[in-house]
């Protein structure tokens, strides 16, 4: 066999424009948004299930039960103020990036067609470089 089909990523790459920087802080607004409204919920649904439930705090069982309820609630609760603490951060190192800054914005896949004597690194570090949109660079 002297060829062979390849499946390699292609990195996305943006260069920050002012335009990119608003739409990136406009969505990590929404999603702030969001964690909050989720938050609000789950101290809610948490008060209701208690209510609903009445664990007998008197008893070992009752007492065993709350402690699950206030766990499952403190776990769903920690994932998404560990997600708000990250976006917050975000939002400030995108705030802080000058403006033609490169961010990784994902991956993509490619098929790529290799041969014997073949250059791997030449293969697997491609990258795409997009500017409001627009692809300005592909990088090999």
């Amino acid at each position: 066999m002297e060829t062979m089909k390849l499946t390699v990523p292609v990195t996305i790459k943006a260069k920050l424009t002012e335009k990119l920087r608003e739409k990136l802080l406009k969505q990590l607004e929404e999603n702030l948004k969001q964690v909050e409204y989720e938050l609000e919920q789950l101290n809610m649904e948490e008060a209701r299930v208690i209510n609903q439930v009445q664990p007998d705090e008197s008893t070992p069982e009752g007492k065993n039960e709350l402690m699950a309820i206030q766990a499952h609630f403190a776990e769903e609760k920690g994932k998404r103020e560990e997600y708000k603490a990250g976006a917050i951060e975000e939002r400030e190192t995108i705030k802080k990036l000058s403006l033609g800054a490169e961010i990784e914005q994902g991956t993509l896949e490619r098929q790529v067609e290799v041969k014997i004597g073949d250059d791997m690194r030449e293969v697997m570090n491609m990258e795409i470089l997009v500017e409001d949109d627009k692809i300005i660079a592909i990088r090999g």
